[in-house]
């Protein structure tokens, strides 16, 4: 065997000295400062009642079910008529508050809130809901209900801006027995600064969608003519149009022109999301024509904040670029030219 053959000798070398012991795992330490020890302050509501003891200010009632069926454009006969029942995505509309509030929203909530705003989220936002129904509501109904705040989400960021997602649970109920659950949840956030979009071409509007069901409506446009089409058997009005009559279901039709005054039947006012060549805010309303259908169009020659319900308006076709214009309504006495 030569020396290469050889097994290397091994020299033993100075023991080992052991390590420190790796203990329990770090806790978080409640006081310390940052993001995380904020949401644990949030957290600490999770549990605690967001409104107790609250009481419908109305019973469930024939008139809001059918103010409610008409704003939804829903003909269920189930909610018409001898034992009519509520349509069950009304719960939440029994137990608002309106304008004057509640009595029943608890300090709990209200520290909750104010703790966000301290922290620079003022702004708010509804996100989503969900809805269970364990048994219908029926005229006559009187509605309590009791709310948990059921949890606080970490720090989010968003396109709004960043902040925490609050998610309260309601429990609604007649003589005591749970009708339905609700499930609200809102964004709390500090909002994102506006940025300025650098200069190059002006964004163009989205264009229409058009097909062989509307052509005639977009014809009219190009020849500043708002159509309305009428059934050819039954003569129902209709709007938007349709390829056929969702009264008779005859498919033959003519048109009306309409004479272009309206009221203002509904609005929203649009903050977000920033979309190119619209440039927030400003009104959206379903307005009401003389002839009796409704369209949805911009509201122009007021500022947004100024349209209200029944507000008289005239039609007017606005060009939004070289090659579109469209039907938008000018308040009754507004200015003409302005675009407010």
């Amino acid at each position: 065997m030569t020396t290469a053959d050889r097994p290397a000798a091994t020299r033993p070398g100075p023991p080992a000295q052991p390590g420190p012991h790796p203990g329990p795992p770090a806790q978080p330490d409640p006081a310390a400062p940052g993001p995380d020890a904020f949401h644990r302050r949030l957290t600490r509501f999770v549990g605690q009642p967001a409104a107790t003891a609250g009481v419908g200010k109305d019973p469930v009632n024939e008139a809001m079910i059918r103010h409610w069926c008409e704003a939804m454009g829903d003909a269920n006969p189930a909610y018409a008529g001898p034992g009519a029942i509520a349509p069950p995505t009304m719960l939440q509309a029994w137990t608002m508050g309106g304008l004057s509030g509640h009595s029943a929203r608890s300090a709990a909530f209200e520290e909750l809130l104010g703790l966000l705003d301290e922290a620079g989220c003022t702004s708010v936002v509804a996100t989503d809901c969900e809805q269970e129904y364990l048994r219908p509501l029926r005229p006559g109904d009187s509605v309590t209900f009791d709310a948990v705040i059921e949890s606080v989400s970490p720090r989010k960021t968003t396109k709004l801006g960043t902040g925490h997602f609050v998610t309260t649970r309601t429990d609604v109920r007649v003589d005591g027995e749970l009708a339905g659950t609700h499930r609200f949840r809102i964004l709390k956030y500090a909002p994102t600064a506006r940025r300025t979009a650098p200069p190059g071409p002006a964004a163009r509007r989205p264009r229409p969608v058009v097909n062989r069901d509307n052509q005639g409506f977009w014809d009219g446009v190009r020849e500043h003519r708002l159509l309305i089409q009428r059934c050819a058997s039954c003569r129902t009005l209709r709007f938007p149009w349709l390829p056929g009559c969702n009264h008779c279901a005859c498919l033959d039709w003519h048109t009306v022109e309409a004479c272009g005054t309206g009221t203002v039947f509904s609005y929203v006012v649009v903050h977000h999301p920033p979309f190119p060549a619209f440039d927030p805010p400003y009104a959206v309303a379903l307005v009401e024509l003389a002839e009796g259908v409704r369209m949805i169009s911009n509201v122009i020659g007021v500022p947004y904040d100024e349209v209200r319900i029944g507000m008289p308006v005239r039609l007017e076709f606005l060009r939004v670029d070289e090659d579109l214009e469209l039907p938008v309504f000018r308040a009754a006495d507004a200015t003409p030219g302005s675009q407010a």
